[in-house]
């Protein structure tokens, strides 16, 4: 999973489905949840992009999409954000999620 940077923040998220975790160095459930996220993001290569972007690095992308505790996963489609995601999820229940988003857009294509 790579990691989303402020000055190509917005190039970043381009794509048919990008799920943007932000997250923070001191953020207990963020480190829980780790291990789900980069399983989550190897066995949805190619159909959805998984980047994290670490909250301290800087406050205004966070606040443009009203990301106020982490850990947040912001869905975007087609460089669009789409739905929030707040609070620690295992990988099962997240995978779950991702599946049904993943039939959605299919769907509207």
């Amino acid at each position: 999973m790579q990691d989303a940077t402020v000055a190509g923040f917005d190039q970043q998220v381009q794509g048919p489905m990008v799920v943007v975790d932000f997250w923070a160095p001191w953020c207990g459930p963020c480190k829980m949840m780790a291990p789900a996220m980069e399983k989550l993001a190897k066995n949805y290569a190619g159909k959805i992009k998984f980047i994290r972007f670490n909250v301290d690095d800087d406050k205004s992308i966070p606040a443009r999409y009203k990301v106020m505790s982490m850990p947040s996963l912001v869905l975007f489609c087609d460089g669009v954000a789409k739905e929030r995601v707040t609070g620690f999820y295992p990988y099962e229940r997240l995978a779950h999620y991702f599946d049904r988003k993943l039939d959605q857009y299919v769907a509207t294509k």
